[in-house]
């Protein structure tokens, strides 16, 4: 069963290294600890599988407006719906906060997350 929590100190080891293994050119653990300890516009969030990370999402939150900075998830736990489950934390979050839209960026050729943002109602803009 998963659950989402806010990210934590305790949660960046697992959290560096799905973002190691996940993209070509990873944020740095430096630059992810600032995200949750310096940045008061950055609102991060991991899924946890027990008490293993399965997978994570970051959101700056700017004026009223969210930018999905990143969202990643183990090789262990995709395709098993945790990218979705976070997507889902990342927009409750934006309502609750009563943001007016939600963007993020995506490689072209990444047709499986290109898939996902879609279901979720993201529409490509360039």
């Amino acid at each position: 069963m998963l659950k989402i929590v806010d990210m934590a100190l305790c949660h960046l080891d697992a959290v560096y290294d799905i973002e190691c293994d996940s993209f070509a050119i990873p944020w740095s653990k430096n630059e992810l600890r600032k995200e949750i300890t310096d940045n008061k516009h950055a609102v991060y969030k991991v899924a946890l599988d027990e008490d293993n990370v399965a997978g994570y999402a970051g959101m700056w939150h700017i004026v009223n407006e969210g930018q999905i900075t990143n969202i990643a998830v183990s090789a262990n736990h995709r395709r098993m719906g945790v990218a979705s489950f976070l997507i889902e934390a990342m927009l409750a979050h934006a309502k609750k906060q009563e943001m007016i839209g939600l963007t993020l960026e995506v490689r072209v050729s990444n047709q499986a997350a290109l898939s996902l943002y879609e279901k979720f109602g993201f529409k490509t803009e360039g």
